[in-house]
């Protein structure tokens, strides 16, 4: 009894291992495009308050705010570039409307 015990841990363990193995892959590639998108409606948002912002002239507080959080998720998952340089303008544009009030 013992052996088929054995017999039977011997093929059964390494093949729910491969599928645990699976599954966790799966679900990395799963968070991964997750990530990916997020990043991508974050990039879209960004460029969205820069481009009227900078058209305007002047950022209320909130929007700022919104930015800024914005900006640091999108940092967070990965992203840079032309963001960070719109980033510094905003920050910029900022601080010339408190100096202005």
């Amino acid at each position: 009894m013992k052996e088929i015990l054995m017999q039977t841990y011997t093929i059964v363990l390494p093949i729910l291992m491969g599928y645990i193995v699976w599954i966790l892959k799966n679900q990395k590639k799963d968070r991964d495009s997750n990530s990916k998108g997020t990043m991508l409606l974050l990039r879209v948002q960004l460029i969205e308050y820069h481009d009227k912002y900078m058209a305007l002239g002047n950022i209320p507080s909130y929007a700022y705010e919104n930015f800024v959080e914005m900006y640091e998720a999108y940092h967070e998952l990965g992203g840079n570039g032309m963001i960070t340089k719109m980033y510094k303008e905003i920050q910029e544009l900022h601080l010339a409307t408190k100096k202005g009030e």
